[in-house]
């Protein structure tokens, strides 16, 4: 991290917030005159107090484990999205659901997550990867830097997170749609195929003559 990024995300953290708020109060008793000498000193011991007493940001620590069953993946799933619950904006939050909904509705299906098949491939990735390391690096950032500091062509760290949920949130409803439109294709075919090889009457023992 360069000294330019690491110095607006002390700009925007908690700490430097409240220690400015302390300084601005500082400068008030000055300008009432409630103090008058050293009043620099205090302004700047006000800041310094805001600093130091003020709790840091956690750091999360949001990765799962890259081998998981079916099971265990809903789990950190649930997990996860309980980590994230009043850490996130509502909108932010229905988005992750949302995938999450998505990739419950298909793990029962997937019987070999350890497939090259694409489909499994993407979905494995977005539960285990994708999505937890997007919120990871949204939640280690300041909130008043992520809500208020353009990143990337004029959009905060908020706008490009929505986005990139957005991404995800698509592409999981089309893999769903896919597999259960091969699975219909797959029944269609073995129902061809019984007909083929047995014929209608030879499915229908026991129908009166």
């Amino acid at each position: 991290m360069d000294a330019r990024r690491r110095f607006l995300l002390f700009l925007y953290s908690t700490p430097n917030i409240v220690g400015a708020l302390l300084g601005l109060l500082g400068l008030a008793l000055y300008f009432v005159g409630l103090i008058d000498r050293f009043w620099i000193l205090i302004v700047l011991g006000l800041y310094l107090i805001g600093v130091l007493a003020t709790p840091k940001s956690p750091v999360y620590n949001l990765q799962i484990q890259n081998q998981l069953s079916a099971d265990e993946i809903r789990g950190e799933l649930d997990t996860l999205i309980r980590k994230i619950r009043g850490k996130v904006p509502k909108e932010i939050l229905a988005k992750v659901e949302s995938i999450k909904d998505s990739i419950m509705q298909v793990l029962p299906q997937l019987v070999d997550l350890s497939s090259s098949d694409r489909n499994i491939y993407v979905i494995r990735q977005t539960a285990l990867e994708y999505l937890p390391e997007t919120l990871e690096n949204y939640l280690n950032l300041p909130r008043a830097y992520s809500n208020v500091h353009p990143i990337k062509e004029g959009k905060t760290a908020k706008v490009l997170l929505s986005e990139q949920l957005d991404i995800l949130d698509q592409e999981m409803k089309e893999i769903v749609q896919d597999i259960y439109r091969s699975d219909s294709q797959r029944l269609m075919a073995h129902g061809r195929f019984l007909q083929d090889k047995f014929g209608k009457s030879e499915l229908l023992v026991g129908e009166t003559e």
